[in-house]
This record gives structure tokens, C-alpha cells and sequence, in this order.
């Protein structure tokens, strides 16, 4: 606002401005006594208060794996949790969450002082709204005085995958029963009162009591085996029953989120699981690269592996891929377990990978935890990084490392160009529920910062040749916890040796994880001028909130002209100039080599035309993952209307010389977006008959490399396009590829026995053979599914289920979801997902979600992180306004029961509709007529 420029204006402005002012203090003081508003008091906080800190716990806890009377499951259990006091008060908070406090003496909780004088107890009580046990006392804690505080506590051993849950399977027609955890982010609570937050870290004695012939395990090994002369696996008999007890060895200080506990008959070679598949050797590759992976981080990070044990354990029943539970990491089957004859050359790198991130988290997350969630990328950004590493050195002639920019990059990228985005580091007021904390697990924190660091630290060789800089770090912060200006600040010292960087690290890096969204950067090579602006999908959404940086990063750009070597620029602001950067003649210019950097690059079309140029006359001179990027840059570019949509085209012009998994992978990875958009139009057909003529080529490269599908390629980015090549002549109806397809599953259905199909192309011919099929396949794959002992082909046949066009099986499908005999509630979201990917089965996902969102919102766990992609992926189609109408009445609809940690998703399910309707309007007819010219015959 300007300021006035007469006095006397100045005057008459103030006089009223007062007279308002003691007027609405009038009016507030009459209201005040009217409507006293009490202040909040501690416990309507979400965050605990900084006066105790806890030191260490004792729990023991007893899982019944048979129902009661009553027909549920319940544990029971004590606790003993020592803190210090640090600064003087009279009230204790700690977290419980679902818990009934008992008592054989009536004294629901006990406090003791280790020394001096104990405070009197005045009263107790659960507060269940921020999951607070609550004690209030007569007298005082004092400062740098210890207390004890003892509970006796029971809890339902449920089956809703969070804190101490139980799950269920079945072996040789027996159903078993196994007890197991989730305690991450916010469910340490529901197991026993405690201080669960990432900061208040302690050593935890764990005693389980179980029935005699389970096996107990938590995150130490178990006393009688670290000390042989003191052995504490024994029988007891307790309230009448004899059952095992087993002590473990204390923790060393970590965080609440990472204890784990299990009960089960499982067997092992600490590699855990159903006892069935340890003696098929499932967890063979399991033991082999663990070992593997851990020598290499240990060398990496050069601080031996801190524990006495490394636990990894394969359950029926869990929601995330893994956990990585401090010396105990617990796993979905499907990640953990591989068969050698049945599992394919895609499943064994999931589980490379994956491991290798748990393990990672073994010194980034666990030696060394975030103080607070709003930074949830200091552990898994580093985690997401270090994972491809670790596989690369398990697996290293696989070239994992250059997967990156498909499955980081391209992932996040998604997410990051919507207004609804997030930064890396929130601010920390902002995240305080359970279920805030929940929503910031997205591809943000995973992939987003896992390429920074790439970018930035192997690039100045901070991580990838000076991996002590790392150790310095870890061991600096070791068994504590940090923020991101740690980082920086240590970092920031590693590199005072004189590397050249334009600003200091902590500068160049809140650019990144202080603000959201990545820019475009463009590059006119006529006069060498260089721009960045804040790249949107949507150019007229607007972002939640405006940066502090406005929108402006400091950005590295590795280029090179056809003719000339890799140099490296920096863009500090909006603009600037490099004549180095002019081309010449038939010159052109790459900008992100290899894709070193987070944004996306625009060019002048002179330049653009040169390089399309490049790619249809021999685009082997372009490095492969710069042929994906051009293409998904140009298709991203042209969603935002920054480019025509018929220049994104032209980049797959060349396609059908191309035999690089990555460029068609990138490929079909945005003609996806099309199909989605257009499923139900004309151009669906077009774009059809174009990808056809597209990957015939393709096809018949691998049916002749393979002699007619018999051999395997012995690339394995290789593997992974014979699949692509094998999946879209199906599709799209190259001649020879159905009956192909439709034959080796006929042959399965006559011989269920044998393996008549590769581990590699089983979820393409599965998913082909169900679609042109009709009942009698699907029955069939759904009784194969249901019998299947391995868990990755249980996958696939769950996932080939969708690919149906019948629109009652797939009801029946979706209906199948809300049954856990039938749909483990761990695959519910992912099944539904599935359906809604295909163009028969989107409006029947849509209507079936509306129907049951309640149900499944309050059955299915409100802190789950499944609700987010399945938001996502019923939405993902839309692009009418009758689709926006619905969300929008969706939203309405379901406001009391809320969103929980799909509250984000949401909001951007209804950002991407919006654009999706502008968008789709605006380039129908231009998409039209470019699928029309190249299909035509020529």
C-alpha cells in the first residue's frame, strides 16, 4: 500500500482507525465475559512438551494368538519408562493410543523417583483425541531429577496393520496366526504408552511372552544368544498357561518408530518367513544380497554396522514394501522372497533395490533420525539414493544407477509441477497430526531429494569419491538426531578444500528443499540467453503458498553442441547469457546431460529441430537417457502449453528404430496419459494404429534375438523391453503376438503343473490372455493366484485380473477388495488402482470408491498410506467437466468422515481435473490430426 501524501488526510484516516480500534476492544471484552474461552491446556497440544525426556524402557508384552471368549485378539502387557526431568513441572504426557490401562491393586499408573522424594499421583486419565495418557500431579518433577513410571496396559491384537497387529495364512490347509508390528510413523503408541516422537530416543529392554513353539524376535538378538552363560529363552507358566518367555538384548538408542516385535512359527537363516517358503529356498537371494549390501556400506560409509544382528523378515499381512526396524527389517513377501524358477528378472531387482534401501536406513535414518517429520527426506532422501548403490554393487552388470531417471525422476516429477506440491521441508508447525505426518511419505521425499543429492554431491564429490565426508556426518550425529542446516553447515565444511560452486551450500540447497517445484529452464541457442520460470503442468493454477526464493533456483546445466565436450553452467537468476551457448549452422545443443539436474529443458525450435533431426538420422549419438528425457520433457512441456503437442509427437517419430528400454519406457509412460485422457474417443483408435506400426520393429527384434521367444536377452534393461515390446504388439494387435500369448496360457490351463511361460513375460501374457479371454481364463488365473505359493506370482496374477474387458467380473472384482478371504487388505487399494488404469474398468473403480469410501476409510485404517494412490489412481482419467462435478461432490459428500492422509491427494486429484479439462479441450483436434497424417498410407 502507498503511503498518503496530505496530513491532514493522515489525520482523519488515524482518528477513525482509532475509534475503530477501542470499539472493537469494547466488543471483544463484552464477548469475553460472555464467552470465556479457556486456554488450551498441554494435552490439546499434538506435539509432547519438552520437559521430559525419556532415557529408557522395559516392556514386556504377550501376544494371544487365539481369540478370546469374546472372539477377539488381544496382547497384554507392562512397561517401565525411566526419563529425566528437564525442567521442573508437574505434569506428565506421554503418547497411548487405543489402549485400556489395568490394574491388580487398583493404581492405574505408578511413579517413582530413582532418588529423592516421589510426587504424588492426583489423577489419571487417556486422552484419546491426541492419543495422550495424561498424569497430573500434586507435587513437582524436578530438573535434573530421573522418575520411573510403570503401567500395566491391554490391546487389541487387530488386524489393521499398524502398531502390534496380527496377521493370518494359510499352510497346508492350516490357518495360522502371527503377531507383528508397525510402528512407523505414529503407532508405537498403540503398543505401549510412550514418547513417540523421532527425537525422544532411548534404549528399549523388550521381554515377549509367547506360546511354546513360536519363536520371538524383536531388534536385539535374544539374551541367551549374545550371552551364553546368562540364557533368557525360557519356559514359564504364567495366569495358569505355559508359555516361552524370551529377553532380548537392550537396543541401542533409537527412536520409538523403529522397534520391531514378531511371534510366529516361522523358520529361518535370519531371513524369516513361512516355513514353506524358507524350504523352497525363497529366501536364498534374500540372504545373499543382504550380506552383500551391507559389507558395501559399511565400507561406504566406513562405520561398521552398529547391531549384533540384522533380522529381515517376509509377512503375509503389511502395507509398505518394507521397514527398516533396527536390526529386525520386516518386508511385504512379494519384496523379500524370490524363487529361482518362478520370479522374474524385474522381481529380483525389487528386491535388490529394496534391501538396499532398508539397509541404508541402518545409518541414515536410524545411526542418525530427522528431528521432527517435516524433513521425512533426510531419512529417505539419502536412503533412495544410497539404495541404487547398494544395488548396483549387489548387481553390477544390471546398470541399475541409470534406472534412476525413470523410477526417481519421471516419478516425481509428476507431483512436484502441481500447485498442490510440497517443499522437501515443510514448516515444522505445519505437520503436527498423524495424519499430516502420513501425507508427507509421497514421491517428494523419496525420489525428489535422492536426485538432488545425485546432482549436487556426486557432482562435487561430497558422496560418490570421498565417502568419509559421509562418515564424518553420521558419526558427528550419531545416535541423535538433525535438521537440514545441520547437513548443510557439515557439508558446507567438507567442502572448504576449494571446490567451485556459486554460493555456499546451505544457499544453493534451500532453494531445493525450502520451496516446491523444480523450474524449466530455456535456452535460446540463437543469441546464448538462458531463462528459468517455475514449472506448472497447469499454467493457470497457482501455488499454495510463494516461496521465499520466488520461485528461483540456483541451477547446475552439464550441455554440450555436437561438435564440443561437456561443460557446465550455472543459472543464479531468471536470465542471463552465454555466448558459448550459440549454435551455428546445423549445430544443435544438449542441455542436462545424462540428466544431472532437477528441471526440465525448453530450446528455441530451430534447436529442437535440429535435435529431432538428430534422433530420426542416427539418435545413437545422443545418450540414451537424454533420448527419454527429450521425450518426456517435450510431452510435459506441451501439457503445460508451453510447446505444441505435435512437436512432443515428433520426438517419438523415431521409435521404431529405437531398441533402448529406457526411450521407450519414457515413451509409453506419456502415451499412457493420452490413452487415459482419450480412452473413450476416437483418438484412442489412432493412437492404437500408431504405436502399432511403431513397435512392430521392436517385436520383431526380440523375437529373433530370442530364436522365436525361446532364449532370454542377456542385457537386463533388455529383459525389460522385451516385455514392453511383448506387451504393446499385443495391445495393440501385431499380428502373431495374441495367438502367441493366448496359446502359451492355454497350454498353462491344461497343464497348471508345468511352466509353460518365462518368469519374465508372465504379467504381460497374463494380462493378454485375460482380456481377449472370458471366464474361464480368469477363474482360472484367480485360482491359480489363490494357490500360489510365491508371493511376486501371487502379484501378478492379481494385477492380470484387472486387464479384463468384462464389466461383471470386474464388479465382482472390486466387490471381492472389501473381503479380506478373498483380497488381503494390504492389496485392496492396489487392486482397485488396477482396475481403474484400464478403460473398461475407470468409471466402475470411480463409482465403486464413492459407494464405500466410508467403509473402507474407517475399516481399512485412517492412517494408511494406501488412501493417497488410491485417490490418485480413480482419478487419474479424469478430464470432464461431469468427472469434476462428481470429485467435487465426492469431496463434499465425505467431509465428516475426512481424507485423512489423502487430504493432499485429493485437492491435486482436483488441480490435475481441471487442467486435464483445459488441456484436453484446447489439443483434441491437434492430436486428432497428427495421429491421422502419420497413420495414413503412405
Amino acid at each position: 500500500m502507498g503511503k498518503f501524501c496530505h496530513c491532514n488526510t493522515l489525520c482523519v484516516v488515524c482518528s477513525v482507525l482509532g475509534a475503530l480500534a477501542v470499539a472493537t476492544i469494547v466488543a471483544l471484552w463484552v464477548v469475553q465475559l460472555t464467552f470465556y474461552v479457556r486456554p488450551a491446556d498441554p494435552w490439546d497440544d499434538h506435539r509432547l512438551p519438552p520437559s521430559l525426556v525419556p532415557d529408557s524402557y522395559h516392556v514386556t508384552l504377550w501376544p494371544r494368538l487365539h481369540p478370546d471368549g469374546h472372539g477377539m485378539f488381544i496382547f497384554t502387557g507392562t512397561s517401565r519408562v525411566r526419563f529425566n526431568c528437564s525442567r521442573d513441572t508437574n505434569l506428565i504426557l506421554l503418547h497411548s493410543d487405543k489402549l485400556t490401562l489395568t490394574s491388580k491393586d487398583g493404581h492405574l499408573v505408578k511413579l517413582t523417583a530413582v532418588s529423592g522424594s516421589t510426587p504424588v499421583i492426583r489423577k489419571s486419565w487417556l486422552h484419546p483425541t491426541n492419543q495422550y495418557l495424561v498424569v497430573q500431579l500434586n507435587g513437582v518433577l524436578r530438573a535434573g531429577e530421573a522418575y520411573d513410571l510403570y503401567t500395566e496396559f491391554e490391546g487389541q491384537l487387530a488386524d489393521d496393520l499398524e502398531g502390534f497387529y496380527r496377521s493370518m495364512y494359510n499352510e497346508d490347509g492350516v490357518e495360522k496366526i502371527l503377531a507383528t508390528s508397525q510402528m512407523h510413523p505414529t503407532h508405537a503408541r498403540k503398543t505401549f504408552p510412550c514418547f513417540d516422537e523421532p527425537a525422544m530416543k532411548a534404549v528399549f529392554h523388550i521381554t515377549l511372552v509367547h506360546e511354546r513353539g513360536t519363536v520371538a524376535l524383536s531388534n536385539g538378538l535374544e539374551t541367551g544368544q549374545a550371552f551364553s552363560y546368562c540364557p533368557e529363552v525360557v519356559d514359564t507358566v504364567i495366569d495358569g498357561s505355559l508359555v516361552t518367555r524370551t529377553t532380548f538384548e537392550p537396543t541401542k538408542r533409537m527412536s520409538t518408530y523403529l522397534l520391531a516385535l514378531v511371534v510366529s512359527d516361522y523358520s529361518n537363516v535370519r531371513i524369516w518367513a513361512r516355513k514353506k517358503a524358507i524350504d523352497a529356498d525363497q529366501g536364498e537371494l534374500a540372504l545373499n544380497l543382504t550380506g552383500s549390501v551391507l559389507n558395501f556400506l559399511e565400507t561406504y560409509y566406513d562405520i561398521p554396522y552398529p547391531l549384533s544382528k540384522s533380522d529381515h523378515i517376509a509377512l503375509p499381512d503389511f502395507y509398505f514394501g518394507a521397514m527398516e526396524n533396527w536390526g529386525l527389517v520386516t518386508y511385504k513377501e512379494a519384496n523379500l522372497l524370490y524363487d529361482v524358477t518362478i520370479s522374474s528378472n524385474g522381481d529380483r531387482e525389487t528386491t535388490a533395490s529394496i534391501i538396499a534401501h532398508e539397509m541404508a536406513h541402518m545409518w541414515f535414518g536410524n545411526l542418525v533420525t530427522l528431528k521432527w517429520w517435516n524433513e521425512v527426506w533426510l531419512n529417505e532422501g539419502f536412503a533412495t539414493y544410497v539404495s541404487y548403490l547398494g544395488a548396483d554393487y549387489a548387481e553390477p552388470t544390471w546398470d541399475i544407477k541409470d534406472l534412476f531417471v525413470l523410477n526417481e525422476v519421471h516419478r516425481v516429477f509428476t507431483i512436484d509441477a502441481l500447485a498442490t506440491s510440497h517443499p522437501l521441508s515443510s514448516e515444522e508447525e505445519s505437520i503436527q497430526t498423524p495424519a499430516q505426518i502420513a501425507e508427507l511419505f509421497d514421491a517428494i521425499s523419496y525420489s525428489k531429494v535422492g536426485w538432488n543429492l545425485k546432482k549436487y554431491c556426486s557432482q562435487h564429490h561430497w558422496i560418490d569419491s570421498k565417502p568419509k565426508n559421509q562418515s564424518t556426518y553420521l558419526t558427528s550425529f550419531a545416535y541423535g538426531n538433525t535438521e537440514s542446516s545441520d547437513l548443510w553447515e557439515h557439508l558446507q565444511q567438507v567442502n572448504n578444500n576449494g571446490i567451485s560452486l556459486p554460493g555456499k551450500v546451505n544457499e544453493i540447497m534451500n532453494h531445493w528443499t525450502l520451496q516446491m517445484g523444480f523450474p524449466v529452464v530455456t535456452i535460446d541457442t540463437r543469441m546464448g540467453q538462458l531463462s528459468q520460470t517455475h514449472f506448472l503442468l497447469d499454467p493457470e493454477s497457482k501455488p499454495k503458498s510463494r516461496s521465499e526464493f520466488n520461485y528461483e533456483w540456483i541451477v547446475p546445466i552439464q550441455w554440450r553442441k555436437s561438435s564440443q565436450e561437456i561443460s557446465l553452467t550455472w543459472l543464479s537468476g531468471r536470465h542471463a547469457l552465454n555466448n558459448n551457448m550459440k549454435t551455428s549452422g546445423d549445430e544443435w545443443l544438449l542441455a542436462n546431460i545424462n540428466i544431472t539436474g532437477y528441471f526440465r529443458v525448453n530450446y528455441d525450435s530451430e534447436n529442437w529441430d535440429r535435435l529431432l533431426n538428430q534422433l530420426n538420422t542416427d539418435h545413437k549419438v545422443l545418450p540414451v537417457i537424454n533420448r527419454a528425457q527429450l521425450i518426456d520433457d517435450a510431452f510435459n512441456l506441451a501439457r503445460a502449453n508451453i510447446i505444441p503437442i505435435s512437436l512432443a509427437l515428433n520426438t517419438t517419430r523415431y521409435l521404431h528404430q529405437e531398441t533402448g528400454y529406457i526411450p521407450w519406457k519414457s515413451a509409453l509412460n506419456n502415451f499412457d496419459y493420452l490413452y487415459l485422457m482419450f480412452g473413450k474417443s476416437d483418438i484412442y483408435i489412432l493412437l492404437q494404429r500408431y504405436l502399432k506400426k511403431q513397435v512392430e520393429p521392436l517385436f520383431l527384434h526380440f523375437k529373433n534375438i530370442t530364436l522365436d521367444w525361446v532364449n532370454v536377452p542377456e542385457e537386463h534393461s533388455d529383459q525389460y523391453n522385451q516385455v514392453n515390446a511383448l506387451w504393446v504388439a499385443c495391445s495393440t494387435g501385431v499380428d502373431g503376438c495374441q495367438n502367441l500369448t493366448r496359446m502359451w496360457f492355454r497350454q498353462w490351463m491344461e497343464q497348471p503343473e508345468i511352466s509353460w511361460i518365462h518368469p519374465n513375460l508372465r504379467a504381460t501374457v497374463y494380462c493378454s490372455a485375460i482380456a481377449e479371454g472370458g471366464t474361464e481364463e480368469w477363474d482360472f488365473a484367480w485360482k491359480m493366484m489363490k494357490n500360489s505359493s510365491v508371493a511376486s506370482e501371487s502379484d501378478k496374477l492379481r494385477a492380470a485380473l484387472s486387464c479384463s474387458r468384462d464389466t461383471w467380473l470386474l464388479n465382482r472384482y472390486l466387490n471381492f477388495t472389501l473381503d479380506q478371504d478373498k483380497i488381503r487388505k494390504q492389496d485392496a487399494t492396489s487392486t482397485i488402482v488396477s482396475i481403474a488404469r484400464s478403460v473398461h474398468g475407470q468409471m466402475l473403480a470411480w463409482d465403486f470408491v464413492r459407494r464405500n469410501w466410508e467403509y473402507m476409510f474407517t475399516q481399512y485404517g485412517v492412517g494408511s498410506f494406501s488412501f493417497a494412490s488410491l485417490i490418485s489412481g480413480v482419478t487419474a482419467s479424469f478430464s470432464t467437466e461431469e468427472e469434476l462435478s462428481q470429485l467435487l461432490q465426492f469431496k463434499m459428500d465425505n467431509a465428516a468422515a475426512g481424507f485423512g492422509s489423502a487430504t493432499t491427494a485429493l485437492e491435486q486429484a482436483l488441480e490435475r481435473t481441471r487442467a486435464n479439462i483445459r488441456w484436453v479441450s484446447g489439443k483434441e483436434q491437434e492430436i486428432r490430426s497428427w495421429f491421422l497424417h502419420e497413420t495414413s498410407s503412405k
